[in-house]
């Protein structure tokens, strides 16, 4: 299928470098992405030693609980991943969800829930890449995709644009429930993750609700020793 894709809206040429290919990528663009490999911290997703639970998940614990990331956020991923989001390259969402897919075989969540955009942020842009992310991610696990379960309830400026110390207080508040969610294992999928701060204050939001377990499944993590 995602062959298919690749030569119908790319004429068979490679997304990233135009030589041959036949599917989106060629097979040495596809081998250059920066997969994620084992020695993470099971709740961040960044390095930690033999994989164990890095020390600032011990002493600061997140809300979320775990966080599964396909690709570090570097040449070439922040290519693809900036091509969908601010280009309106809708054709890499079922690449990037499908990268994601394959690091989710063993994963039971009872519902994806994608990070929602603001009205106005919704209006702009004409799509929510997480949305169009989580599709092929619920087709492939089988879990339901349950994108109403959380509003966002105002515009808030975007995370990058602000320095690392603001960004939590920037999406305090920012989401909202509208239906309780009693006992839920929920993945909360999103394209990328820096500081960790709007997963945090979605897990927050989905605790209140009543989510047993929060898990984090996002396409690319900004791949820092801590940040």
């Amino acid at each position: 299928m995602l062959k298919t894709i690749g030569r119908l809206l790319f004429g068979g040429s490679c997304f990233l470098c135009r030589g041959e290919a036949g599917a989106l990528l060629c097979r040495a663009c596809d081998a250059d992405l920066p997969r994620l490999g084992a020695n993470l911290c099971p709740r961040c997703a960044l390095a930690s030693p033999g994989g164990a639970i890095c020390g600032r998940c011990l002493t600061q614990p997140p809300a979320y609980d775990e966080t599964r990331a396909a690709l570090a956020y570097a040449f070439p991923a922040d290519v693809l991943v900036q091509a969908l989001k601010f280009r309106s390259e809708l054709a890499l969402a079922p690449f990037l969800g499908n990268l994601l897919a394959g690091c989710l075989a063993r994963e039971r969540v009872d519902c994806i829930v994608p990070v929602p955009l603001s009205a106005a942020r919704l209006r702009s842009r004409g799509y929510n890449q997480a949305l169009e992310i989580a599709r092929p991610v619920a087709q492939a696990t089988g879990a339901p995709l349950t994108p109403d379960l959380c509003e966002r309830r105002h515009d808030t400026p975007a995370q990058m644009d602000l320095p690392l110390e603001e960004r939590a207080k920037n999406v305090r508040g920012a989401f909202h429930c509208t239906a309780l969610a009693g006992g839920k294992t929920i993945a909360v999928l999103d394209d990328v993750m820096t500081t960790g701060e709007t997963l945090n204050e979605m897990a927050a939001t989905l605790k209140r609700a009543g989510a047993a377990r929060v898990v984090n499944w996002v396409v690319a993590r900004t791949y820092l020793s801590h940040v």
